[in-house]
């Protein structure tokens, strides 16, 4: 879950900052890409943290 919630909000927040900067539809999904790649990476090491915590 975290990780497909991180890729989303990543992916949405990348999109508009690359819009509030002014750019251009390709900029808007590199941006988009980007951050989707990065937050759901952080969401994906959250999970296995967590996982390994819990089972001890």
């Amino acid at each position: 879950m975290f990780v497909i919630g991180g890729l989303v909000l990543g992916a949405i927040g990348g999109g508009l900052r690359a819009k509030m900067r002014g750019g251009k539809p390709a900029d808007i999904a590199q941006y988009a890409a980007v951050y989707g790649i990065v937050f759901g990476l952080i969401g994906l090491f959250l999970t296995i943290y967590l996982d390994r915590m819990l089972r001890g």
